[in-house]
């Protein structure tokens, strides 16, 4: 995937969650001020912190996506891995701001003074928690089709605003029923699957930003592949490491020690730019050419 085509699916995902976290935010908002749902307000607020994430998300793809100039050689894609650490952050602060308001209303007895909410309560917590769960879905499947983090993690956060949503879905019920304090244990337990996000993001984010080879099944193929090219004998090393959401290989191949300077070259570059066609996340691959001999293959 090129930065140019992520950059395309970036921007149309961005605008559309924007779009849906804005209009949720206002239903969310005016649905807890006269359905009596102080849950209600809140999750609003969560929504509202959606849009920020997001344009954090297409600042991040847009600097990633910058072509290499003298001070960063390599490219800037690890700039999408900041990105996703942020995110990653905020959605922590998210998760702990959920998990203290619960022990907080559960210790001093706070959920005792929530007023009865109306069912219009009811009703906008359910269709946020359909509407984010779609949001959670279009943009996690984008992220996984672009390898994105920054995406990923934008993902993560739709399904916090929906497990938010369980919550003001589980205390506006509660409050109906008179069990007020359900809505704050909601809290707690919502907030250990946040946590959760948070950290799994952050630790996906520092692997591609520590130059983590690839999984053992993209390296295979990768082998697979150069040793099925004309005039390589053998693969004596395979390197590999992510950077960002692309991927650079070193490679040692083995040609016959009689070929000619030229010869072994055109093997190299016959290697290299079928790598490059073959595997859409491969920014570059150096190939390096060791002489092969018969000698060699009796041994």
């Amino acid at each position: 995937m090129q930065s140019y085509d992520l950059q395309k699916v970036a921007l149309k995902v961005s605008i559309t969650t924007i779009i849906m976290n804005a209009a949720l935010t206002v239903f969310k908002l005016l649905a807890g001020i006269f359905g009596k749902s102080y849950a209600l307000i809140s999750d609003a607020i969560h929504s509202a912190s959606d849009v920020f994430s997001t344009i954090i998300v297409l600042i991040g793809i847009k600097v990633s996506a910058k072509k290499a100039d003298k001070n960063h050689q390599f490219g800037h894609e690890r700039f999408e891995c900041v990105a996703a650490i942020l995110l990653a952050a905020v959605l922590f602060a998210t998760g702990v701001g959920i998990g203290y308001s619960g022990i907080d209303n559960i210790i001093t007895g706070a959920y005792n003074n929530f007023e009865v909410p109306h069912i219009i309560a009811l009703v906008a917590a359910a269709v946020s928690i359909v509407v984010k769960e779609a949001m959670f879905w279009y943009t996690y499947v984008a992220a996984k089709r672009v390898n994105s983090s920054a995406l990923k993690a934008d993902a993560w956060h739709h399904r916090s605003d929906s497990l938010s949503s369980i919550g003001s879905l589980v205390g506006v019920i509660g409050g109906l029923c008179g069990v007020k304090i359900l809505d704050s244990i909601a809290c707690i337990v919502i907030c250990l699957f946040i946590l959760k996000a948070a950290v799994d993001i952050f630790i996906d984010a520092i692997k591609k930003m520590t130059d983590e080879a690839c999984d053992e099944k993209t390296q295979n193929e990768i082998k697979e592949f150069i040793e099925s090219c004309k005039g390589v004998r053998r693969v004596d090393n395979l390197l590999t490491r992510k950077f960002g959401n692309r991927i650079y290989v070193i490679v040692e191949i083995a040609c016959d020690a009689e070929l000619s300077l030229t010869e072994a070259h055109n093997i190299a570059e016959e290697v290299h730019e079928g790598i490059e066609q073959q595997f859409t996340a491969v920014k570059h691959i150096t190939v390096h050419v060791n002489p092969y001999t018969a000698t060699e293959s009796k041994e």
